[in-house]
């Protein structure tokens, strides 16, 4: 089956992501790209990647659904890693944390100009011990 560009320059974002050759997302993102805090292009796409492996330096993304049209691309992905390092406050734990998240990209003259990102946060949080677990089931009703 042939991709497309576009579903080849999320794959590739990915494959730099689990490398760690953040350099080649200097050829993937625009200069544009708004990243959280306000910064821009390749790098701030790369901060809150960075900061993930910091934290979970085996983390590794693999991609579970991916469709393309020619302007974007969706892609849902589940990660996997250890926490091995403080993640912003909060202690390691070193147990194994699985994360799913989505994404829809923007793609312009071949890279990647924005993104909505959705994360699982709350299972990530469960699983880091920052809330009890399963807390957003909320409570048992009597007689259950």
């Amino acid at each position: 089956m042939k991709t497309s560009p576009n579903e080849q320059l999320v794959r590739r974002v990915y494959d730099a992501i689990n490398t760690r050759a953040f350099d080649a997302l200097d050829a993937l993102i625009a200069p544009d790209y708004p990243g959280v805090g306000g910064g821009t292009g390749p790098a701030a796409f790369a901060t809150p990647i960075r900061g993930l492996v910091a934290a979970f330096p085996d983390i590794a993304y693999r991609i579970d659904h991916l469709v393309a049209d020619p302007d974007a691309v969706a892609v849902r992905w589940t990660w996997t890693g250890t926490y091995q390092a403080p993640f912003r406050a909060f202690q390691p734990t070193g147990k194994p944390v699985t994360n799913t998240g989505m994404a829809i990209f923007q793609i312009r003259d071949g890279r990647i100009a924005s993104g909505l990102l959705e994360t699982d946060r709350l299972g990530f949080l469960e699983q880091i011990g920052v809330v009890p677990p399963n807390v957003g089931l909320g409570p048992t009703p009597p007689g259950r």
